[in-house]
């Protein structure tokens, strides 16, 4: 059955390669011009899944994105691992030399920084996008532009690749998820993740009650990220994942921290991502 999967940005971004690696088949894809589109379109039901960008390897959280999730209650139903491959591309026949100007987007610009040293008459452009870049060179056959993006963006507009990672820090990852609207999966055994979000009352010693429990109920937790709650000034809701091995302890877990923590919500249970 063919699903609409709504994407930040457009076809050949990093997005994109995600909804085309994880579902592996002919999905149709929705461009989306932000995160908070993602959502709406989820929300309006113009999509049955939605792909965003959680965490960089070297960039950190895209915090934002988890108040996104928070306020529209949203299912995190899987999760994917890319490699940021940050490629020089331009027109087919182009050189470095004959390169005026690159663009991207500003961080791909700043990843790449090292490499534009060797080449100071080349102007770095900002974009919107790095897909959104590399589409403009084609439609347009701009000569003596080139543009940083992914393989699945040279491949999909026809650009050559002038130089193949050109990115300062070779080992670059990026943290997606794949959302649904709402829960409607039931329980499947290869579900070994779960994403939480919670509050604390200001009692000291709260949080570290809160690590024991997960601690005694043999999880994981492989990631904890605190966001400030906006309608409670120095107060902040808790974000975390886990992993476990039996379904029991995470259950059991789960119900105690139901009790223990304030606004306790389940923002997603699904099958750890491959990280290599």
């Amino acid at each position: 059955m063919v699903s609409k999967i709504a994407i930040q940005g457009i076809k050949g971004s990093f997005h994109h390669q995600v909804a085309t690696e994880y579902f592996q088949n002919n999905d149709i894809v929705i461009e989306c011009s932000s995160f908070k589109k993602v959502m709406e379109t989820l929300r309006l039901g113009l999509a049955k899944y939605g792909v965003i960008a959680l965490e960089n390897s070297i960039a950190g959280t895209i915090l934002p994105n988890y108040a996104l999730m928070d306020k529209y209650n949203t299912f995190i139903v899987g999760e994917h691992y890319v490699n940021i491959n940050m490629n020089l591309l331009a027109l087919k026949g182009q050189k470095i030399e004959d390169l005026k100007e690159v663009h991207s987007h500003p961080i791909a610009l700043l990843q790449c920084a090292d490499f534009f040293d060797q080449y100071p008459n080349i102007k770095l452009v900002e974009s919107s996008d790095t897909a959104n870049a590399a589409k403009k060179i084609q439609e347009n056959q701009l000569n003596g532009i080139g543009a940083l993006a992914g393989d699945i963006a040279a491949e999909l507009y026809k650009l050559e690749i002038l130089k193949p990672s050109v990115h300062t820090v070779k080992s670059n990852k990026t943290r997606f998820v794949v959302l649904e609207a709402s829960n409607t999966r039931k329980i499947e055994k290869k579900i070994n993740k779960a994403s939480l979000k919670f509050e604390l009352d200001d009692t000291p010693g709260n949080l570290a009650t809160v690590l024991n429990v997960i601690n005694n109920c043999k999880l994981n937790l492989t990631k904890i990220q605190s966001l400030p709650i906006i309608e409670k000034p120095f107060s902040y809701s808790f974000f975390i994942d886990v992993v476990f091995e039996k379904r029991k302890h995470y259950e059991k877990a789960k119900s105690l921290l139901d009790i223990m923590t304030l606004d306790f919500k389940v923002l997603g249970e699904y099958q750890s991502g491959n990280q290599n």
